[in-house]
């Protein structure tokens, strides 16, 4: 059995931990801080085996040098040289085998031009999305077009509606008061921000979402709903799916 622990870090990143059963060997994805992995680490008696990265952006990447020095494991990231210590260089298409399952990488490009995400199918699927697919919401456009992005997000949302997102910021709330704005007739997004408020208020993680529901509330995945484009209309082109997309991610620039 493959569980994922999220390791905070920052004001709102999460690093995700894998560990297989009760094995002490564990995986960590995008550590951009090393400090409270090794925390972590050192108080539960784990050894970190394997490393995944999804893009070169230093809160994804920062930890790795004291990670690499101090536990040496193999890490897994995307063709880019800006990322120093990676043993694994993946695109899409390729597949990793870490703590004992077969991922496989999917090309994701929009947040940056190298983002990559991990995808492992099993009971429940699991989706290691970094930046690029968040609940209620997508990342910001630094690198990539607004047509990468949108083909990105319609890839991601193929996958098994049980597939469960881990994405790497608690951006949930925000992006469902966006949401309520883009998508204002949605009993689920209202249903989602009561959830997620409560959550937040007790200080627990509104990750992971599942893609079913992203599909529910999330603006960015519903460009073809017309209650949305209803609502984006006000805001710039809505004539296709591409450009109703794109009216979103300018629109939640400046929300």
């Amino acid at each position: 059995m493959l569980s994922v622990t999220p390791i905070p870090a920052f004001n709102d990143n999460y690093i995700w931990l894998l560990r297989q059963d009760t094995s002490p060997n564990v995986c960590v994805v995008d550590p951009g801080d090393a400090e409270p992995v090794i925390q972590l680490l050192e108080r539960e008696g784990l050894t970190l085996a394997s490393v995944m990265i999804t893009h070169h952006h230093h809160d994804h990447t920062g930890g790795l040098p004291e990670l690499i020095q101090r536990y040496a494991p193999h890490v897994i990231g995307p063709h880019n040289p800006q990322i120093e210590g990676i043993d694994e260089r993946v695109e899409d298409g390729d597949t990793c085998r870490v703590m004992g399952r077969r991922f496989d990488i999917m090309a994701v490009p929009g947040h940056t031009l190298d983002h990559i995400a991990y995808f492992t199918a099993g009971i429940p699927p699991l989706l290691f999305c970094g930046d690029s697919l968040f609940s209620a919401g997508c990342g910001r456009l630094f690198e990539g077009s607004p047509e990468q992005m949108h083909h990105s997000l319609k890839r991601l949302a193929e996958l098994p509606d049980d597939t469960l997102v881990f994405a790497a910021h608690e951006y949930t709330l925000a992006n469902l008061r966006f949401a309520s704005a883009a998508d204002p007739h949605n009993p689920d997004v209202a249903a989602a921000m009561a959830e997620t408020e409560r959550a937040r208020e007790l200080d627990r993680p509104t990750l992971p979402s599942d893609l079913g529901r992203e599909r529910r509330i999330n603006p960015f995945l519903r460009c073809a709903d017309p209650e949305v484009r209803a609502a984006a209309a006000a805001q710039g082109d809505t004539d296709t799916d591409l450009a109703t997309f794109t009216t979103l991610r300018a629109w939640k620039d400046r929300f």
